[in-house]
């Protein structure tokens, strides 16, 4: 298990001198699939692959699911053999907004059994600001033999249970959407707005300062200490738009001590494909 979740970019600096560790850039806008690629091959991070959200971190979108399900062991274990990744390396992921999108690549490997993953604290506008090196174009990378991978399915939470949770009070559902997504005030991607009836928000921004760095451990524990109310930290289940940001609240959490906690995956944009479920404006 890797205990350092959060690299700075002095840490990242002194890994790149290790040849097992790998640097992955998950750039990524919703609304222009292709840009977080041209940011890519512009300028990233010296010797970083690429990942794209759509296509390497999450499967095909069927009639029923949310908008980023989750990728097929197979698909994400050639994704890992084309980027040079093998057991026993790290992985260090970062983007360009505060690890909202990079977290899920974290998250992913720890649901495919291989907790070996840090992510980059202020992403690469810190590494820009360090002065460190920079590269354009794709990187040159040498795939190596597909890695076996295991699904931890304790870690994931569908619909079903998710309505069974609550119905029972067995759960503390966490929305990781902005609070104005979450009122239903504004709904710039989903067909219908508002979110599931109790569940709390906690936008995942919350975790993070100004600059896009992480706040203290004492910060973000104390603030995901009050989303439990009267349940236990690892009752905490977590879920956005499409499963990828709440990502970010699993990784606070654990970065802050607590327990590991859950992913509901289809999230709200599978929540709403059922018109009978319940939605709260």
């Amino acid at each position: 298990m890797l205990q350092n979740k959060l690299f700075s970019v002095q840490e990242l600096r002194k890994a790149q001198e290790n040849t097992q560790c790998v640097i992955v850039d998950c750039r990524f806008v919703l609304g222009d699939p292709e840009a977080g690629y041209e940011d890519y091959l512009e300028s990233h991070i010296h010797g970083a692959v690429y990942a794209h959200l759509d296509d390497d971190l999450a499967s095909p979108v069927t009639h029923n699911s949310g908008r980023h399900p989750l990728p097929l062991a197979e698909k994400f274990a050639s994704f890992l053999s084309r980027s040079g990744w093998q057991p026993g390396y790290v992985l260090v992921v970062y983007d360009d907004v505060g690890g909202a999108i990079a977290t899920r690549l974290w998250w992913l490997m720890r649901y495919f059994g291989h907790d070996c993953a840090a992510l980059l604290d202020g992403g690469i506008s810190a590494w820009r600001e360090a002065g460190y090196k920079l590269d354009s174009g794709p990187a040159s990378i040498t795939s190596v033999p597909t890695a076996n991978f295991r699904v931890c399915d304790d870690l994931v939470m569908s619909t079903s249970e998710i309505i069974e949770g609550l119905d029972s009070n067995a759960i503390a559902l966490v929305d990781a959407r902005a609070a104005e997504r979450f009122t239903g005030d504004i709904e710039p991607i989903d067909a219908v707005a508002g979110h599931i009836p109790g569940a709390v928000n906690y936008p995942f921004n919350r975790n993070l300062v100004s600059n896009g760095m992480f706040k203290s451990v004492e910060k973000i524990r104390s603030g995901m200490l009050e989303l439990t109310r009267s349940h236990q930290a690892q009752d905490l289940v977590h879920m956005c738009g499409s499963g990828v940001t709440a990502c970010h609240n699993i990784f606070a959490a654990e970065l802050a001590g607590l327990p590991v906690s859950r992913l509901y995956v289809g999230s709200w944009s599978e929540w709403i494909q059922d018109p009978s479920r319940p939605v709260e404006p």
